[in-house]
């Protein structure tokens, strides 16, 4: 009875998984440069004398889906792209060097650059600084460029681009980073100026996969139910044989 139980828990415990990943998708099915992660189980045999029959299903990280989201065209000078496979390089709140496909920037009040979520950007030689009151433009390949009042243009910067060989680890912060420490600029690597890349989560498809998985883990409840049913009539049996 125990092994009906075992395997009816595992498959309800990997079912709710699932769920958070894909309302996690869904839920930023409008997130700019969003990547929609992936989740796959594995099977882990429980240790122990008298259980070798038992197998858990734990999850298994498997990243994300790296297809690129659809490009929309905003014509602001601060809304970058990136395109192929390069990230832009951030600073994280913990200070650490990571990357984003988030290419929404802003100026804040002492002049950094930073993301609209208030990360600073790194150029090739740390974070940018634009002068007061003049108006930036970006170049694809990363090179910033601000016009001041008198007509004189300047470079102030350049946008740290990378473009790593192998996956990128999503953070609990929601940014990438690499397995093997910070990446180097990658002077090939390429955006668009005026356009955001949009999330790459299918809404249809992440809605019609958590109604699968509502069912699945339904099912696996029921299981749970028989088994409490079956064991309790096979007391009751028990009981009147004694």
């Amino acid at each position: 009875m125990d092994r009906m139980i075992y395997l009816s828990m595992s498959g309800a415990k990997a079912t709710m998984q699932r769920q958070e990943v894909l309302a996690n998708n869904l839920a930023n099915a409008s997130t700019t440069g969003f990547r929609a992660e992936l989740q796959a189980m594995r099977a882990v045999p429980v240790r122990g004398d008298g259980a070798s029959t038992r197998v858990y299903a734990l999850e298994t990280t498997t990243g994300y889906d790296p297809t690129p989201g659809s490009i929309a065209t905003t014509g602001r000078s601060l809304d970058v792209a990136m395109q192929g496979n390069a990230w832009l390089g951030v600073q994280a709140l913990d200070g650490t060097e990571a990357y984003t496909r988030m290419g929404s920037l802003q100026v804040n009040a002492e002049g950094t650059l930073t993301t609209s979520g208030g990360l600073t950007v790194l150029g090739d030689g740390g974070p940018i600084t634009l002068p007061p009151n003049s108006e930036p433009s970006i170049a694809p390949d990363g090179t910033i460029s601000v016009k001041q009042a008198g007509g004189t243009v300047n470079t102030v910067g350049r946008l740290k681009l990378v473009t790593p060989e192998a996956a990128l680890r999503r953070g609990d912060d929601g940014l990438f980073r690499a397995a093997d420490g910070d990446l180097t600029a990658d002077p090939a690597a390429r955006l668009q100026e005026g356009a955001l890349e949009g999330s790459n989560v299918n809404p249809i498809e992440s809605m019609v996969a958590m109604i699968a998985a509502a069912r699945q883990f339904e099912a696996q409840m029921k299981m749970v139910q028989t088994a409490e049913r079956d064991e309790q009539a096979a007391s009751r049996l028990l009981s009147l044989n004694g």
